[in-house]
């Protein structure tokens, strides 16, 4: 006898994953995707097995930003848009602590 679950029931809360951006000691910004910013930061911060490369060559400064974006195919895609702006259209993210997405591209939208 096959046993099938339940279609009622979940197998727990959906994580919320979230975008965050780390500015390094030259300036630079480094974003990345994950469901526990701080844990991720700290592990940014040991400079160990568990940093980005990126983040080992360059020292990470400080959390410059975080948002929460939503499930992690949506999270992956709104990075991956982030990541190929320009420098000065981060920098206007991160100063301004807002970002605007389309939920299904995942496009960065600005205002004018």
């Amino acid at each position: 006898m096959k046993i099938t679950p339940d279609p009622g029931i979940t197998k727990g809360p959906v994580a919320c994953w979230h975008l965050y951006v780390v500015r390094t000691v030259d300036g630079s910004l480094y974003a990345g995707i994950s469901t526990d910013v701080e844990r991720r930061y700290r592990e940014h911060l040991s400079q160990g097995r568990e940093s980005a490369r990126y983040l080992r060559a360059r020292k990470p400064l400080c959390l410059a930003f975080d948002r929460a974006i939503g499930d992690r195919p949506l999270a992956l895609r709104v990075e991956h848009h982030f990541k190929r702006l320009a420098k000065r259209k981060k920098e206007r993210i991160v100063a301004s602590g807002h970002l605007a997405f389309d939920r299904d591209s995942g496009k960065i939208i600005f205002s004018v």
